[in-house]
């Protein structure tokens, strides 16, 4: 494994390039951004900002990194780091996005997985998630030099045509930005749950489930579907405290009804689909 720096970072307030300078950012402009303690910095201004502390709490970050730490995604992150790997370009390093990287688990799994070298920067809206992905890159973990930064898909901090991978897991895509800042030949993986990805938690917690999305018809403006894949694997919980980690770290937390949140969370053990689908989106020209 070797990552080295990601230097195609853009000022999020004029798009100009971003240099290292000491402990900090700056653009010819003078803008500058510190880079706190942890390594990582803050690239998302006050005016792209909905709420004074957007994104997933400190709570379900931390419910997410004690889940995702026990290994059931780990297939999902093997799969993931494969089609990121596919057909990768020779020579330099491969420069590689992952936009809503949460706390950090399927950016550090590419960088452990690869022997050529990488160039890899994780993207949150949650200051949460990439303070807990910062501190889990540096010693006493090993340090992996993986860029962190909070910053939205709304407006990518990234130079245009600069990236060869732009990853977006479970997230929300905005395929202009995507577009702009991947090379001619990148790919964009978008990972989203199967239909019946986590059927047995839904069909706890709701009165009735909804029936699976139709597949989207429409391509992508500006790009090609490469290839589909579904991941299958079973998970057993085996704790109601695994259990409440699953459920704080998804949307389920929100939209179950009170009802059925107390059914899943009385629960000690639940076992459970995987149901993962990978698609490679390449860019056009």
């Amino acid at each position: 494994m070797t990552v080295t720096p990601f230097n195609a970072l853009a000022c999020p307030l004029d798009g100009q390039v971003l240099t290292l300078d000491g402990r900090a950012l700056r653009c010819p402009s003078g803008h500058n951004f510190d880079i706190a303690k942890q390594g990582h910095v803050n690239l998302l201004p006050v005016q792209q900002k909905r709420s004074a502390d957007p994104g997933d709490s400190k709570a379900m970050v931390a419910a997410r990194q004690r889940f995702l730490s026990a290994g059931y995604y780990q297939p999902v992150a093997d799969a993931v780091s494969a089609a990121t790997l596919e057909d990768a370009p020779e020579g330099e390093p491969l420069a590689c996005l992952d936009a809503g990287c949460g706390e950090g688990y399927y950016l550090r799994h590419l960088a452990g997985a690869s022997n050529a070298p990488l160039s890899l920067m994780g993207l949150d809206i949650s200051k949460w998630a990439v303070l807990a992905a910062a501190r889990q890159s540096r010693p006493p973990s090993p340090p992996l030099g993986i860029r962190w930064a909070v910053g939205s898909n709304a407006s990518l901090p990234v130079r245009s045509a600069t990236l060869d991978r732009l990853l977006c897991m479970f997230g929300f895509p905005v395929v202009s930005e995507f577009q702009r800042a991947l090379k001619p030949g990148g790919v964009w993986l978008q990972v989203e749950a199967g239909p019946e990805h986590l059927r047995e938690l839904r069909d706890i917690i709701y009165p009735r489930l909804k029936a699976p999305r139709a597949e989207d018809a429409d391509t992508p403006a500006g790009f090609t579907l490469a290839s589909t894949q579904r991941v299958n694997d079973r998970a057993t919980l085996r704790s109601a405290e695994e259990i409440s980690d699953l459920l704080a770290m998804t949307p389920h937390l929100y939209r179950a009804t009170a009802e059925g949140r107390e059914r899943a969370l009385a629960l000690t053990s639940l076992s459970l689909s995987i149901d993962v689908v990978i698609k490679r989106w390449v860019k056009v020209g």
